[in-house]
């Protein structure tokens, strides 16, 4: 079995826990890091940049504190847990705040139709906590293995952590609480993931073990027991069922708008129309389509979606007609 040596503990420790001399220098850094990470995160939503919201996951800390609370129970160290979760708690309530005073300066709200960073992070799926769970196994991984741990910043990439705290506080701002609740869905999830993949690979390597071999403080060892793993587990169950219920909505409202736009292509075909969208809103299934005059009969649309085994679907029909006038020279 793996397992880890003193000088891991010494170097883990080192890298995960505010503590000791150097406590106030790190606390720094990760202020200064989560807050440039919060901006670079909520400038690259607001511009729908899929390269500067990577940057922002590069940047940002949050993963550390995280890892600090899993290292912190294999050890039982009570102290740092509480800190580690401290630092979590209070760091992504900074930067949900920051983002919402930044979308107050945005000209427009930064909502879900018309942006893909916001329209990507709230509506997490079942799938998503599948990923999230490798993604944090690869980091805990790399944590434990100091001959992998340039694979980090892939780690940073793969698991979001800022950037859907950047969408829950822009959506806030919006009005969108919705859209807020999922993107703190996503993160919780990612969150839940480490933790849960995160005491796996401690166990494994058998970090506990390792801890108990060195004699330390009473006082440290009082977090040392079950318990915290025991709810971590719950934390991880408690997340995976608004994810089954999400992902069985969205595997529904795929299959509906798919045949919605099936029978909409027949029906506009009709009038040499041609349907440009359908995206499923809020329970009604939207399907935007242009073409010359006239315009398809609406009414024929309906009774082909009944006729077709959606009778019990919502449809709301965009037609744009397009008219062509001829300007000759002269």
């Amino acid at each position: 079995m793996p397992s880890v040596d003193q000088v891991d503990l010494r170097r883990m420790r080192d890298a995960l826990f505010f503590e000791g001399a150097e406590s106030g220098k790190r606390l720094t850094r990760f202020c200064v890091l989560l807050g440039l990470a919060s901006v670079i995160a909520t400038a690259g939503v607001i511009a729908d940049s899929t390269a500067t919201v990577i940057g922002a996951m590069i940047v940002a800390p949050l993963m550390t504190p995280i890892l600090g609370i899993v290292f912190a129970i294999a050890l039982g160290d009570r102290t740092n847990l509480i800190r580690s979760i401290v630092l979590v708690v209070v760091g992504a309530a900074c930067v949900v705040i920051l983002a919402w005073l930044l979308g107050r300066l945005s000209p427009i709200d930064v909502i879900a139709p018309g942006n893909s960073q916001v329209a990507g992070r709230i509506s997490p799926r079942t799938i998503d906590l599948v990923a999230a769970l490798a993604t944090g196994a690869v980091g805990a991984f790399a944590l434990v293995r100091s001959d992998v741990s340039d694979t980090l910043p892939g780690v940073a990439i793969a698991i979001s952590l800022v950037p859907p705290l950047a969408v829950a506080g822009l959506t806030l701002e919006a009005g969108q609480s919705d859209q807020s609740r999922g993107a703190l869905l996503l993160f919780l999830t990612n969150v839940a993931a480490i933790l849960l993949t995160g005491t796996v690979v401690m166990a494994l390597y058998r970090v506990r073990r390792s801890a108990l071999a060195v004699p330390v403080d009473p006082k440290s060892r009082s977090a040392r027991g079950r318990y915290p793993v025991l709810l971590i587990v719950l934390f991880a169950v408690i997340i995976t069922i608004p994810l089954v219920v999400a992902g069985k909505r969205y595997t529904s409202s795929t299959l509906t708008t798919n045949s919605v736009a099936s029978i909409a292509q027949d029906w506009a075909a009709t009038a040499g129309w041609e349907i440009l969208s359908a995206e499923y809103r809020d329970g009604v299934v939207v399907v935007r389509a242009d073409g010359p005059e006239p315009a398809p009969d609406p009414a024929q649309f309906r009774e082909l979606l009944d006729r077709n085994g959606e009778k019990d679907t919502s449809v709301r029909v965009e037609l744009v007609p397009i008219t062509e006038v001829d300007l000759p020279a002269g």
